[in-house]
């Protein structure tokens, strides 16, 4: 018997965040390269993501949160996974990975992967810094490394992990009122579960994707 297709977008909207947008006039490289040198308090959102799987051993990964640097506006660069790929096929992703062996740190493997996966070369990419990790319900434990990126990068996608490339303003993302909280209950009365969804065009952004969205935007409204 085939495994049932879990579908997020057919799940009601249980409520659209009322948090004030992150000022537009805000969203420019200096005033990002500024907040990631501040040190103020905040707390990032946890999402329960063990509907998927449960007792996994959490394996370290990372990936980049590319934002371009665009003449109109920052944007946020976001792949869609290949379909036939075993975890999160056709979901929208940031590029990213496990950690290998080779790798020193996070950010090395956040631009490994990104190069690999898309061909963005690191010379066209300036780390700004990382969000708390995210562990998914997959077993990973995500570092996400919020970096800007120079427009005019060669786009070379690997078919066999990244089925297209697409960008969304970054005010978009960063306005509460573009949030979606969804909800469904678990098998058996085991209770319900929540996930955040960013719908954009005819791209559905959610899960671990939109959940380290939610605490870039709740870092920089700090």
């Amino acid at each position: 018997m085939s495994k049932p297709v879990f579908d997020p977008q057919a799940f009601p909207i249980h409520s659209v965040g009322d948090e004030l947008a992150v000022p537009v006039e805000n969203l420019s490289p200096a005033w990002l390269r500024q907040r990631f040198l501040q040190q103020y308090e905040w707390s990032p959102e946890v999402v329960d993501e063990s509907f998927f799987s449960k007792n996994l051993p959490f394996r370290p990964a990372s990936v980049l949160i590319p934002i371009v640097m665009r003449d109109e506006g920052l944007t946020v660069l976001l792949t869609e996974r290949a379909a036939h790929l075993h975890h999160h096929p056709g979901q929208i992703s940031f590029p990213g990975g496990r950690f290998e062996e080779e790798d020193i740190e996070p950010v090395t493997t956040a631009l490994r992967e990104a190069e690999e996966e898309i061909g963005l070369q690191r010379e066209y990419v300036e780390i700004l810094g990382s969000l708390p990790e995210y562990k998914t319900g997959t077993g990973y434990q995500v570092s996400p490394i919020v970096s800007l990126v120079m427009p005019g990068f060669p786009i070379r996608t690997d078919p066999s992990e990244v089925a297209s490339i697409f960008e969304v303003p970054l005010s978009f993302l960063m306005d509460g009122k573009n949030h979606q909280r969804r909800s469904f209950d678990l098998p058996d009365n085991a209770g319900k579960r929540h996930f955040y969804a960013m719908p954009y065009e005819q791209h559905f952004i959610w899960g671990a994707t939109a959940g380290m969205l939610r605490n870039l935007f709740h870092f920089l409204r700090a």
